[in-house]
């Protein structure tokens, strides 16, 4: 297919914007401050993740989310082939890898970390900080490597950075993450054995173990909120890593960089709330801002060219 977009492939593209629009609201505002050219590139790998990160939670039963993931799994062969398939998301990304040349091996490595995720004995949590980061950066870095790559950037140093920015961006997402799942599955699946161990909130029972909370472990001074700073501290480490880098950062991989802003805006909500995930104030407006607030963040940032 060539440069141009036709009248369906427009329509798929608009499918992608809405879909990140309604279900990523803090990144599609920071897509809007990328080149014209890299946009689209950009709306339908989010889309793409949007898809994959949501397909257990839309699914009645964990089998049913693991097909849907295989689905997308057989999806990317046939894209890589040159097949069609009527998806909005899958023309999308026909199009973006038919034109960017982004890499193959960052997308099946996204998808390839939600798949090992979903196929996980029930009762799996991770052992250690250091599993969450990985998961993080094969599900959140990936995209900033490829959206890289559809700007045109070839950087070691920017790549380095956008594994930083995604491994806090992931780290966080997991953190906010526990209300949902615990309403959801009756239980934390993303907080790290070691770390609830260390706090006393795992229950040794079983291979894996299992993290426990009741009413006097949560709230702000809680125990759960104890362990909540021990990992929310990991990644505003790697963001401050990552604007280490900033100044080696070739300039116009700033705004591919932008993440930074909205993961560093969820830390800071998080430590003004002492690390109560389950404030409610964090889920108001743009990730506990107004959405003004938010928008006048991003755009200094990349007025400055910075992240």
């Amino acid at each position: 297919m060539n440069g141009g977009v036709s009248k369906s492939l427009k329509a798929s593209f608009s499918y992608c914007v809405q879909q990140v629009r309604t279900y990523d609201y803090h990144h599609y505002l920071c897509l809007l401050h990328l080149p014209h050219a890299t946009r689209k590139a950009a709306f339908a790998l989010r889309a793409f993740n949007i898809e994959t990160s949501r397909a257990r939670d839309l699914a009645t039963d964990p089998k049913t989310g693991l097909m849907r993931l295989l689905w997308w799994q057989e999806a990317l062969n046939r894209i890589h082939s040159g097949k069609l398939i009527e998806h909005p998301v899958a023309q999308s990304l026909s199009w973006v890898i038919s034109n960017h040349k982004i890499s193959k091996h960052w997308l099946r490595r996204s998808l390839d970390a939600r798949i090992t995720d979903a196929n996980r004995d029930e009762g799996f949590i991770p052992q250690s900080i250091s599993e969450m980061e990985k998961y993080a950066e094969d599900t959140q870095s990936t995209l900033l490597y490829l959206t890289l790559q559809a700007n045109g950037v070839q950087s070691t140093v920017a790549d380095h950075a956008a594994s930083h920015i995604g491994k806090a961006s992931g780290l966080v997402l997991l953190l906010k993450s526990i209300p949902h799942h615990l309403n959801r599955y009756g239980k934390i699946l993303y907080l790290p054995a070691d770390v609830a161990d260390k706090h006393g909130l795992l229950v040794k029972e079983g291979e894996w173990g299992e993290v426990r909370v009741g009413t006097s472990e949560m709230g702000p001074g809680g125990r759960l909120a104890d362990a909540v700073f021990e990992v929310a501290s990991v990644a505003s480490a790697h963001l401050r890593k990552a604007r280490e880098l900033s100044g080696s950062v070739p300039g116009d991989a700033n705004r591919v960089l932008l993440p930074a802003v909205p993961a560093q805006v969820a830390l800071d909500e998080l430590e003004k709330r002492r690390f109560d995930v389950f404030d409610s104030r964090l889920s108001k407006g743009v990730l506990g801002v107004s959405p003004l607030l938010y928008q006048l963040k991003l755009a200094w940032y990349a007025w400055r060219n910075k992240y």
